[in-house]
Parts: structure tokens; C-alpha cells; sequence
């Protein structure tokens, strides 16, 4: 039925709230967020477009429906005339202090520019009004009454059945009447209009009982379907739930006291107790506990945190207590940036919505015009009866309204939206939500993608002396030297061989290119590459062997040497994540080709992609390389994307159909550069993304398909006199909740790619 979300939130005006004068606007381009309690729908978002587009000034107009938003660049001095104009609509602007702030109530009282612009919660902005349930219980009563009465009496015109029809269209109606004149009067054909005169013509060809039921149908429905709709509004909405308004700070004496998490300033020291929400970002300065990242990064399991370690506000303390400090204030939190990227990705608009617009604009005027037709041309020019006929045509004016189909796609996509950011997945808009259906290649960096980006002890293998001893060494030399290399050694000692301390180093040399050097009990001991091997004049074939396999699989190779002999042979290697084996080979189950691109040597990168099963790899990239070969995957394959650290390989994201950032949670450049961040360094959630998205598609698919063939069916049956008008009105509530309780179904997808098939 309705487009819109309740209608019955439109019928009646929200109380004035009081407010503060808005500080004049400057000349220059500015932005207002401003909460509209009665923009439920496409209905008001036509209504208001149509209206301010006559405003000079206004620039640029930015709609979120779901949550009640929009958004508006102008240039004027004073925004009093943008507020005068929604309240000419009979809506009632309310301003935000800040694009996805919460709303800041308006003052109706004294002059029209004043405003509010102190920060409340959310609950006390005002929210639409809808019909009470009393009133539109006696309505359907007195509705009901009218169809008895008629039915028994045989007349349709009898004194009660009148009083009982205008009853019910007075209970139920006025708010639909009002909304329908006010769209009249700007040239909109919108449902208010619609249903405004299919009352009103059923009335004045003596349908009294159809009139009557048809408006209190309406109402119902519109009851039904704010319901169905509050549930993906809210969606997003729970993410705001997730942070405690209150932390435990350390104040200048030392004492721990309960305050506002708002008013925190970033380095304050906070304390988090077990079971408790962590309020803000933070690093941890004492303490350990295992953490529930979910609500942040989708992660299934908790994170154990020590110190040194980041936090995230909204996630929660499930063991030990630990301090931390706050990095971050409450309103630019991981968890607020997240919030404020999902409710900007609900206003822009996906593909199928914008072509749903375009042919909603065509399609209701071009019905409307039949409806005209059918009544007026059969009675005309083949003798009709114009009560019949005229019948016919307002059923076809309540099949006009393309509710169902406009509505189902913000809905689809606001679901899908929020069922990505609950997994970890941020995606900044509905067009990034429906490309991820079409993807056939994917390329990704190596470093910190596929690899944990942190090179690790591979492979140790003892040759002159034994393993411990020779690590011993090893670990002596490595902690003076800060080669990654000399650091994948020493972290491999502090983990296994912590108990034994290594022994001093006397005289110790770093030798750029080659290795490390030292004296240690009185003896020369080196550990370095091939050449450093070769310049000091020790020939060992067994090792040389050796490290030429390992640097074959992609290795570096150094050797331990004392007193001229090779006391043992190290390969040190960029650790694959555990999970990359496991997305490669869901992404291929998907059918999607994947691509590594690195700037490392060529060896080390074909050996990382064999081990994870990547399809093709290329080495020894510059960023313009890799843009090149980006650009070449796309005129291949159409839909390209492209994962990395949202930074570094800028060039190749942004000409990627979809650029992906890994491990973006707490990192602002990451979440503002890549088109979908994924919010932990686990590259399973790409394959999650690629399901998700078809999924998408496919209920977009499902939704149009059931409201185009619904409207074609009624649209015959109409025409053939075999459609009533509460027939029509009940197959366009059936269409709206249809489609809304299926693209609600996203909310619980579950993605796992269990039977994927190959995507074609």
C-alpha cells in the first residue's frame, strides 16, 4: 500500500518543542541536517523536492528516508526560509547539530528561525504522531456497520448507512484528506491524492460502505506497514544502543568516579570492569582480559588485550579488568565513525532505486491518465454507464500508487546495509551493495592482506650446532639490529626460549646489505645473508644448498657462523593469515578469479600465492603498475575489485569497480578512502560481502518482480470490472508488506557460501 512508512504519522502534527535561536548562517555554502518526523516516505520526499527546488540558495537536497533525514546545501544568510518552506507542508522541521547527529528540536514559537541546536538525546526528538488505536478501532466498527447495514437493508444510500460511513471516513480520514490537498496544491499525484479521490468519488456515486472501508483499509495498513518498516529503521539504530553514556575516569587526585562519556577528553584514563561495554576508544596502559569485539569487527570469538593493545567503544569486557587511555572523543569513535558512514550510505541512492524513481514518475501519471480515460470515454463514446465506469477508474486510481515498488528497495538495501555492518562490513553505499553481485575478479595486496605483514621465523635448520644453542646466538645478535629480518628472530626467541637469556655481544657491527656481527664469549659470531657469507670467505655447500631452497619458496635466507663453520641456517618469511587459505578458496567457490599484486620480489610473491591458491600473482609492482593491471582486469572483466591497506595502493582502489580496505577499525583513513572497509584483518569477510551482495540482488530482483506483476494483474481486473476498491486497496497493502518482510529477511541472512555455485 503506501509508500509510505505510516502514513498515519503524517495525519497529525507532532506538539511544538521550544528552542533556542539558530546562529545566523553565513553567506558561503553551508549544510543543514534537519530531521523530519512526517518524511516518511517517497511521498514526502517528492513533496519537498518540488517545494524547496523553488527556494534560491538551495543547492543540494540529500534524503534519508529511514531514518527521517535530509540533508541541505545552500548559501542563504538565514536558513528561516528552508524551515517556512518544509513548514508549509505541514511537516515540522527539526535541525541536527551535525550530519548523523541526533536531532535537535525546533522552535515553533516566536520567530521562524529559531531553533534548538543544543544536543539531545535521541528519545526526545519528536516522533510521528499516528492514529490512535481507539480511533481506528471505532472507524473499522463504523465501516463494518455500513457494509451490515447496507447489505441487510439492500440500500446504500439509507440514513445510517451514511452516518455510519462518514463516521468512519471523519475517524480515519481527515489526516489523508489533509496530506492529499497539500500534494494537489504542488501537482503531485501522490497516495494521499490518490486515495483523497477515490474516497471522495466513491462517495459521490453513492458508494458509501466501499468509501468508507476503502479509507479505513488504508488506515490499517499504514499501521501495519510503520511496523514492518520501524524494524529496518532500527537496525541501524541498535548500533547507537551499543555505547555506555558513562565511563570510570581517574580524576587529578587519583580517584576513580563515574561521569559523561560525551565530555571525556582524549589521554583521560579510564577502567573498565568484566562484563562491562568499553565507552570509548582507548589503548590499554594496565591490565589484561579477553574482549567481544563482535558489535565492532563481526569477530565470533573474543580478543585477548594486554598492554599496548586498542579498544574499541561499544565492544565488552568479558573476563579481567583494565585500564586504558582514551584516544579518541565519544563522537569520533570507531563505533560513532561507523554509525555516521551507514546512515550517509543510506542517502545514497543504489542503481535499481534510482531507476525505481525514474519510473515511478512516469508510471503514476501515465495511470492516472487511464483512469481519466476510463471514465470518461466508454460513457462518451460507447454509452456506458458512468457510475460503473467512473467505479472502474477510481479502482485504477488506487493501483496508480507504485508504493510497493518504491518502497522496496531502500528498504532492501538499508537491511542489507545494516546486516554488513553487524558482520564486521562497512559499505558506503547502496551502489557498492549491488556492484558486489557482479564482481568476477578480485586482486589483493600481499602485505598486511594475505599476510599478516610482520615477518616471523619460518624455518630453522641446524647444522654445526644444536637448534637452542644456535638460536641462542642468533637471538644475541638480532636484538641489537632492527632489520625486520633480526626482529623475526629475536620475537622468535622471547616467545620459546624466554627462560634462557642470551648472552652480552661485544664489538657489535650492522652490516648494511649483508648482515649483523659480534663478539660473544670471546668469539667472532655472524648472522647474515649469502654474501655476507661469501665476503667473509665461508664456503659451506650443505648450507648453500639450503638457502637456495628456501629463498626459492620465497624465503630469506641467513646463516648463523662462528669460528669460520655454519653453526645453522635461518628462513624468515611474511606469515600467511590464517584465514586468507580460507577465503581464497570460498571466493573461488563463488567463482570469483583472484589476483595478487605486490611490491615484493616476484619469488616471494608467487611462493605466498601457491600456498594460498591464488590464481595469478605479480611481483615487483610500483602503485602505477598496479593501477595498470587493475585497469586491465576491469576492460576483462567489467567488475573489479580491489583489496588493500585503503592508502598505499590508492591508485588501483580507486580505479577498482569496489575498493576494499583491511583492517580498518579505528583507522580514519582507511573507513574514508576504501568503498567497503572490512573492520578486522580477517579476509573471510570479503567472500561474506560477495554472498551478501547477491543476496541483495536478488531480493531487489524478487521485489520488483512481485510488485510490477501485482499492479499488471489489478490493473486487467480493474479494467474488466472485476476488481473492487478495497480488492485494490488490500492487494496494494499486500504488495507493500510483501516486499518489505522480504528485503527484512536480510537482517538474518546468513553468509556462508554453503552450495555457492560458481557466479556467472
Amino acid at each position: 500500500m503506501s509508500e509510505c512508512q505510516a502514513r498515519s504519522c503524517c495525519a497529525a502534527k507532532p506538539a511544538p518543542v521550544i528552542g533556542t535561536p539558530l546562529p545566523t548562517s553565513p553567506t558561503t555554502g553551508q549544510e543543514l541536517t534537519i530531521h523530519i518526523a512526517q518524511m516518511c516516505c517517497p511521498t514526502e520526499e517528492r513533496l519537498l523536492r518540488q517545494v524547496l527546488a523553488k527556494v534560491d540558495g538551495v543547492h543540494e537536497l540529500r534524503f534519508n528516508l529511514l531514518q527521517r533525514q535530509l540533508r541541505v546545501t545552500h548559501s542563504l544568510a538565514d536558513p528561516a526560509t528552508i524551515l517556512d518552506a518544509i513548514r508549509s507542508l505541514d511537516m515540522i522541521p527539526v535541525l541536527s547539530a551535525a550530519p548523523g547527529a541526533p536531532a535537535k528540536p525546533a522552535a515553533t514559537t516566536a520567530t521562524p528561525s529559531q531553533r534548538d541546536v543544543a544536543g539531545t538525546p535521541p528519545s526526545s526528538v519528536p516522533r510521528p504522531s499516528r492514529m490512535p488505536l481507539v480511533k481506528l478501532l471505532l472507524g473499522l466498527a463504523a465501516a463494518i456497520g455500513a457494509e451490515i447495514v447496507a447489505w441487510e437493508s439492500g440500500n446504500e444510500n439509507s440514513l445510517a448507512v451514511l452516518s455510519l460511513a462518514l463516521a468512519a471516513i471523519a475517524l480515519t480520514g481527515p489526516g489523508v484528506y489533509r496530506k492529499g490537498w497539500a500534494a494537489l496544491r504542488h501537482r503531485d499525484l501522490n497516495i494521499n491524492a490518490l486515495m483523497s479521490i477515490a474516497v471522495t468519488g466513491a462517495v459521490l456515486i453513492g458508494q458509501w460502505p466501499e468509501a468508507a472501508m476503502v479509507m479505513v483499509l488504508f488506515a490499517l495498513a499504514e499501521l501495519i506497514e510503520a511496523r514492518a518498516l520501524d524494524r529496518a529503521r532500527d537496525a541501524v539504530g541498535r548500533l547507537m544502543a551499543l555505547t555506555p553514556e558513562r565511563v570510570t575516569l581517574r580524576g587529578n587526585n587519583g580517584a576513580w568516579t563515574e561521569v559523561d562519556a560525551a565530555g571525556v577528553a582524549v589521554g583521560a584514563l579510564a577502567r573498565v570492569a568484566p562484563g562491562e561495554r568499553v565507552a570509548l576508544d582507548g589503548e590499554v596502559t594496565a591490565g589484561e582480559s579477553a574482549v567481544n569485539q563482535a558489535p565492532i569487527t563481526g569477530e565470533s570469538m573474543p580478543v585477548f588485550k594486554t598492554v599496548g593493545d586498542k579498544v574499541f567503544a561499544g565492544t565488552i569486557n568479558d573476563t579481567g579488568s583494565f585500564e586504558y587511555r582514551v584516544t579518541a572523543p565519544h563522537d569520533n569513535s570507531t563505533l560513532a565513525r561507523i554509525i555516521r558512514t551507514v546512515q550517509e550510505a543510506q542517502g545514497r541512492r543504489a542503481p535499481t532505486q534510482r531507476f525505481i524513481d525514474r519510473f515511478a514518475a512516469i508510471y503514476t501519471p501515465t495511470v492516472f491518465a487511464i483512469a481519466l480515460l476510463v471514465a470518461i470515454l466508454p460513457p462518451l463514446l460507447l454509452g456506458g454507464a458512468w457510475g460503473d465506469w467512473i467505479y472502474k477508474a477510481l479502482v485504477l486510481l488506487v493501483i496508480a500508487c507504485p508504493c510497493a515498488l518504491v518502497i522496496s528497495t531502500p528498504v532492501t538495501v538499508v537491511s542489507g546495509l545494516a546486516r554488513a555492518a553487524r558482520a564486521g562490513i562497512l559499505v558506503k553505499g547502496g551502489v557498492y551493495l549491488e556492484q558486489g553481485a557482479a564482481l568476477r575478479s578480485i586482486a589483493l595486496d600481499k602485505t598486511g592482506t594475505i599476510t599478516e605483514g610482520r615477518p616471523a621465523l619460518a624455518e630453522a635448520v641446524p647444522l654445526s650446532a644444536d637448534l637452542d644453542a644456535a638460536l641462542r646466538l642468533a637471538a644475541a645478535l638480532a636484538a641489537r639490529s632492527d632489520h625486520p629480518v633480526s626482529g623475526a628472530i629475536s620475537r622468535h626467541w622471547q616467545r620459546t626460549g624466554a627462560a634462557a637469556v642470551p648472552p652480552d655481544v661485544d664489538g657489535f657491527v650492522a652490516l648494511p646489505g649483508r648482515g649483523t656481527r659480534g663478539v660473544i664469549a670471546g668469539s667472532l659470531v655472524q648472522l647474515g645473508n649469502a654474501r655476507m657469507l661469501a665476503e667473509a670467505g665461508i664456503a659451506d655447500t650443505r648450507a648453500n644448498v639450503i638457502m637456495a631452497r628456501l629463498e626459492g619458496a620465497g624465503q630469506t635466507a641467513v646463516a648463523l657462523c662462528q669460528g669460520g663453520r655454519v653453526l645453522a641456517v635461518f628462513g624468515v618469511a611474511d606469515t600467511v593469515r590464517a584465514t586468507s587459505i580460507q577465503a581464497i578458496a570460498r571466493l573461488h567457490r563463488l567463482g570469483v578469479q583472484t589476483l595478487m599484486l605486490s611490491g615484493d620480489n616476484a619469488i616471494a610473491t608467487a611462493a605466498i600465492a601457491r600456498q594460498v591458491g591464488i590464481d595469478d600473482a605479480r611481483g615487483a609492482l610500483l602503485p602505477a603498475e598496479k593501477l595498470a593491471i587493475v585497469e586491465a582486469e576491469v576492460a576483462r572483466h567489467g567488475a573489479v575489485g580491489m583489496v588493500g591497506d585503503g592508502i598505499n595502493d590508492a591508485p588501483a582502489l580507486a580505479r577498482a569497480t569496489i575498493g576494499f580496505a583491511m583492517g580498518a577499525a579505528g583507522t580514519d583513513a582507511a573507513i574514508e578512502t576504501a568503498d567497503v572497509a572490512l573492520l578486522d584483518d580477517d579476509l573471510r569477510k570479503l567472500p561474506e560481502f560477495i554472498v551478501l551482495s547477491r543476496r541483495t540482488r536478488a531480493i531487489l530482483r524478487q521485489n520488483i518482480g512481485a510488485a510490477l506483476g501485482i499492479k499488471a494483474l489489478f490493473l486487467v481486473l480493474a479494467i474488466g470490472g472485476w476488481a473492487t476498491l478495497w480488492m485494490a486497496v488490500f492487494a496494494d497493502v499486500g504488495a507493500s508488506l510483501l516486499v518489505i518482510f522480504n528485503g527484512l529477511r536480510l537482517l538474518r541472512a546468513d553468509l556462508r557460501d554453503a552450495g555457492a555455485r560458481p557466479h556467472r
